[in-house]
């Protein structure tokens, strides 16, 4: 017997909480989910910067305070109920060269890209569950897989992501949650501003991907509504990376 099954083309009715909202990909995450009709609830730690996305509930708030992540939940779901989508975009990068790496610096590095991710969903899962359906979305890097100089803390951070996004789909997608990774290539945003501050850096950077270019901001787009919406059902604890054929070469 073939079963049929429809897709949503977009997510009305689905409520939404993106971290790391105020800027770069969270932001673009943020304004994406909104336009496909989600309510959608942004977080992070620059109140200006999220006032001035009218289209979300700004909720500013400072992630790296473990002990206030189940506060932050019961807040988030307040102006349109529980969420259903949990976008993780919220992340630092120190810089630090392996022989400089500071126990602060190390602590923030793990704390942010991957502790949070972890201990916020937990608190967020048990409405998912009831629900029946859930879509967890965390952010991976090219340094899930890759060694780059001055990346020893968040490449271990954004490895961790990685097994992290399979551990979290096996424990949550037989009560209908799937939980997925986006991973990265080089775009233009806060985080990476040294590497698109030095030309011929980025231009090295784009000349490796195989459609020889850096990412835009839109490139964000299809994989993250297919990784929130219906159409991505049977699809559970990948990491998809969005690099232009970066990994690839």
């Amino acid at each position: 017997m073939i079963r049929t099954v429809t897709y949503q083309p977009d997510l009305n009715g689905r409520v939404a909480l993106v971290t790391g909202a105020s800027s770069g990909l969270g932001r673009r995450a943020a304004e994406v989910l909104s336009q496909s009709g989600a309510r959608v609830v942004g977080v992070a730690r620059r109140a200006d910067a999220l006032e001035e996305m009218k289209q979300i509930h700004a909720l500013p708030w400072d992630l790296s305070d473990r002990d206030g992540l189940g506060e932050l939940a019961k807040a988030a779901s307040d102006p349109f109920g529980p969420p259903d989508i949990l976008v993780h975009a919220a992340g630092i990068n120190t810089r630090e060269v392996a022989d400089d790496v500071t126990p602060e610096g190390w602590d923030i590095t793990i704390e942010l890209n991957l502790a949070v991710p972890f201990f916020l969903s937990q608190h967020l899962v048990p409405n998912m569950k009831t629900k029946g359906w859930g879509r967890i979305v965390n952010f991976a890097s090219l340094q899930s897989s890759r060694a780059f100089p001055g990346g020893l803390s968040y490449g271990a951070s954004k490895g961790g992501v990685a097994q992290l996004t399979r551990a979290m789909a096996e424990a949550w997608s037989a009560s209908g949650i799937c939980v997925n990774a986006i991973g990265p290539g080089f775009f233009r945003t806060e985080l990476t501003a040294a590497v698109f501050d030095d030309p011929e850096r980025a231009a090295r950077n784009a000349a490796q991907t195989c459609v020889g270019r850096n990412g835009e901001p839109e490139d964000i787009d299809g994989p993250l509504m297919f990784f929130c919406s219906d159409a991505c059902a049977y699809v559970t604890g990948q990491v998809l990376m969005v690099d232009g054929g970066f990994t690839a070469k």
